[in-house]
């Protein structure tokens, strides 16, 4: 069965993580992703070990290594760009300029090409140049010192590396379809700083709608919220923590209630305005004490049974044996060549009728600098022996 960017060729000039797996995804789902590699690395040993970072977000790519220094290499990476549909880059701008691979260089190339790339902090102001790095755009978001509890550091999540990672491949489709539709070309651009602000786009929203307050977008204690039953943690007898997520407390509160052995019609706690406000602070002291007496699995077995919006925060280890991980592809077994069966990130996206697929893992440097360059440039095998023995390519 055929997947939506089957005929779709992409060039992969990446360097970080996030823009890589951007790439990976489109492979995902049928497009030749080709990633531009530097020939001194097809020289090195791979140290012996398994490179599970390389296997994720290079997965479902060919390698050509090319040496961008040269003017040779530069004349073949022109006519790779020609034969492309898709670049994907987060190189800096005066590095993409002096190697003639910016937007306006590559257009006059290819003017329908799709050019996508993840910066900083946009393609516009002052701060256009700066690299391309997620803990400086998270930085600035300012959210992360209302994240940890009052007095301690602030947190720095990683998120907002995945919300460009998606919105990158997002932006590549879309500007795709854009091409099918009127043949246009255009660039997509997709900053850190925007995908971490959207990675907080409920806080960010609200206070542009209502500005500051005394508890608004700061930090605020666990044993303090607006609400001891929504967004809200408790220690178990066992150093677990439980989340609630029940803001209609009228809703929940009747069964909840004995779960953690409070009278539903104790009158402290009888509306919801007097869980949320009056004895909003009893209410919290009673639920910590109460979540203290049993372990995590304990309660996680009680919400399940009286259906609570309520669960047990886990560890990283907890998703590698969760049922429905496996199920829905996740994670998915691999058999590696070199270290036998291993386990990797799978698809996050589902599709009924054309699915993720992985097709081959994560290429050797210059594994595919022969092929790639007979199929898409002609080169028969004397030409390209004698770019590999010049050091153009490997």
């Amino acid at each position: 069965m055929g997947r939506a960017l089957d005929d779709v060729v992409v060039i992969d000039l990446s360097r970080r993580f996030f823009t890589s797996l951007s790439a990976a995804f489109l492979g995902d789902f049928g497009a030749r992703v080709i990633r531009i590699d530097a020939p001194e690395g097809a020289a090195q040993a791979s140290g012996g070990r398994w490179n599970h970072e390389a296997d994720l977000i290079h997965r479902n790519k060919e390698s050509v290594a090319l040496d961008l220094r040269c003017e040779r290499g530069q004349e073949i990476m022109r006519k790779l760009l020609m034969r492309a549909d898709v670049v994907i880059t987060d190189w800096q701008l005066d590095q993409l300029t002096a190697l003639g691979l910016g937007y306006e260089a590559v257009a006059a190339l290819r003017p329908d090409v799709v050019y996508g790339r993840i910066s900083g902090f946009g393609p516009q102001g002052t701060d256009l140049h700066l690299p391309a790095i997620d803990e400086l755009a998270a930085a600035r978001t300012g959210m992360m010192p209302i994240l940890p509890q009052p007095g301690e550091p602030p947190v720095y999540t990683g998120s907002g590396a995945m919300h460009a990672t998606v919105m990158l491949a997002f932006g590549v489709v879309t500007a795709l379809v854009h091409r099918g539709l009127t043949g246009e070309g255009q660039q997509v651009d997709v900053s850190l700083f925007g995908a971490n602000m959207y990675g907080a786009a409920l806080d960010i929203q609200a206070f542009l709608a209502i500005g500051k307050g005394e508890r608004f977008l700061n930090p605020i204690s666990r044993l303090d919220v607006s609400n001891p039953m929504s967004g809200s943690l408790y220690p178990t007898a066992d150093g677990r923590w439980v989340t609630l997520t029940m803001p209609d407390t009228d809703r929940w509160w009747p069964a909840f209630s004995g779960a953690v052995g409070i009278p539903p019609d104790e009158p402290r706690f009888d509306t919801h305005d007097k869980r949320t406000e009056t004895n909003r602070l009893a209410l919290i002291a009673a639920l910590e004490q109460a979540f203290l007496t049993k372990p995590g699995k304990h309660w996680r077995e009680a919400f399940q049974r009286l259906q609570l919006s309520a669960d047990v925060i886990e560890r990283f280890d907890y998703p590698t044996s969760d049922p429905q991980v496996l199920e829905n592809r996740y994670i998915v077994e691999l058999d590696h060549p070199s270290f036998g069966r291993v386990k990797s990130l799978g698809f996050p996206l589902f599709m009924s009728e054309s699915a993720a697929r992985l097709d081959r893992l994560a290429p050797c440097i210059g594994q595919h600098t022969g092929r790639v360059l007979a199929d898409l440039l002609g080169y028969d095998a004397d030409r390209i022996h004698e770019l590999t023995a010049a050091g153009v390519v490997a």
